[in-house]
């Protein structure tokens, strides 16, 4: 009735009110049309080892602890793997909604690393209808540990790796999200000529939601062929995702001890089954966990 009446009125001095003016009166109808983003795609902005399409809030700091453990096949002897681990601390912050930085450090290989992320296309409806989020990564990792051979010339680029990535996800549902991650590692040195110092592969990950407090989380990446040693595997990671207050736990399983691009993709080297000189199955599966805690740097205009 309510709506049948303002209707009726703008219609009635359409012709005395200026285009503006009886816009008004269309929005109170609900006939001016919004764009509304996807959200919450992922819970942070890693799946696992790799990234996700969300970024941190502009002026957030988002505090990341990782451990990734040693192969739990040895059972009971080393607790499962938990009496050795690679550590990662990593710091990232929003500049804006669309663009954050971070940088971390590695105790593996003492790697440094840093990153850039920009959101090209936000997932939206409405006024403004996009199907998919796409963002661009760039990463940059430094090995800082000591060369083996101090004797020989060493030089600073061999210890530089860069890795580019595309971010393109969907958000189907509530439940669902979908990401492929195409990704170069770029590699200044590499072991042996039959590797390649560029080392094209293809991520793929999602996110089905279990509760409202907890994801299962899953990435894999694949390597073209011809490009690594054959001593190296593809990257599979599956684990959980759970919120609580300010802080995100995940926790999950992988064959990958590193967390920086060039480790887990083209690094890699035992499988979550695989066979042993002996027949009998191994596993090079390890349990591992990032912490990720956020603090509010920089208060939103308007939030007191």
């Amino acid at each position: 009735m309510k709506k049948t009446l303002l209707l009726f009125l703008a219609l009635s001095v359409s012709p005395l009110l200026s285009g503006q003016e009886e816009g008004d009166l269309l929005a109170l109808l609900g006939e001016e049309e919004t764009t509304d983003y996807a959200t919450a795609s992922f819970k942070t902005n890693r799946v696992v080892n790799g990234h996700s399409i969300e970024n941190t809030a502009a002026g957030v700091l988002d505090f990341k602890i990782s451990h990734r453990f040693s192969p739990m096949r040895n059972g009971l002897y080393d607790m499962f793997g938990l009496d050795g681990a690679t550590i990662r601390f990593g710091l990232d912050y929003g500049i804006t909604d669309r663009l954050m930085i971070g940088i971390g450090r590695s105790s593996k290989e003492k790697i440094i690393d840093g990153f850039a992320k920009y959101k090209i296309l936000r997932q939206s409806t409405g006024k403004r209808n996009m199907p998919v989020s796409l963002s661009y990564l760039v990463d940059g990792q430094i090995k800082t540990v000591k060369f083996p051979d101090q004797e020989r010339e060493n030089l600073f680029s061999s210890r530089l790796y860069y890795t580019h990535q595309i971010l393109l996800a969907r958000k189907f549902s509530e439940s669902l999200t979908l990401q492929l991650m195409p990704t170069l590692v770029h590699r200044n040195l590499v072991a042996t000529k039959a590797e390649k110092n560029d080392v094209f592969a293809v991520g793929a990950a999602g996110r089905v939601k279990l509760s409202r407090r907890v994801t299962l989380n899953a990435e894999y990446y694949y390597v073209l062929p011809d490009q690594i040693s054959p001593v190296y595997t593809n990257v599979l990671s599956i684990g959980f995702d759970i919120e609580t207050g300010g802080h995100v736990f995940q926790l999950h399983f992988t064959n990958s001890a590193d967390m920086t691009y060039k480790g887990f993709i083209t690094e890699t080297t035992e499988e979550w089954f695989f066979k042993g000189a002996n027949g009998n199955a191994k596993s090079g599966i390890r349990f591992g966990f990032n912490i990720s805690r956020v603090f509010t740097i920089v208060k939103p205009k308007g939030l007191y």
